[in-house]
């Protein structure tokens, strides 16, 4: 192979990886957006999750059996998740209510009054959220 070629073989591929990278970045911002914008609603979640499954059984050539045992998997998988989240979450309280505390402790009384309607805002879409989410 003569220099000429061996570099115009060398822009070709370097050409094709730039475009694929691309490609890749472009899909990773489309499904980031898409998931922002859906609010992480439960049924934008489990749209997600179906089009990944039938992603992965698409790519690998998953056979209707195969597809079966994989989505029990993914289902007992997500099921521990949810039973670890539950046990978790209480932990996660005692930081919260003290950065809270820190925060509104160094707000003038305006401040801490404003602090205290975003903080039970905030509250209210997180049960929401949570509720949601069961």
């Amino acid at each position: 192979m003569t220099l000429t070629a061996r570099t115009r073989l060398k822009v070709g591929l370097l050409l094709v990886v730039i475009f694929g990278l691309g490609y890749v970045t472009g899909v990773a911002v489309v499904e980031l957006y898409d998931a922002r914008a859906s609010g992480d609603r439960p049924e934008a979640r489990e749209r997600a999750m179906h089009e990944g499954f039938e992603n992965m059984r698409r790519e690998l050539n998953v056979a209707d059996d195969e597809a079966t045992a994989v989505r029990a998997v993914l289902d007992e998988t997500r099921d521990e998740y949810n039973t670890l989240r539950t046990e978790l979450r209480p932990r996660f309280e005692e930081p919260r209510q003290k950065s809270r505390a820190r925060i509104r402790a160094l707000l003038t009384r305006d401040q801490q009054q404003k602090f205290d309607a975003m903080i039970a805002q905030q509250d209210v879409q997180h049960d929401e959220d949570q509720k949601s989410r069961h």
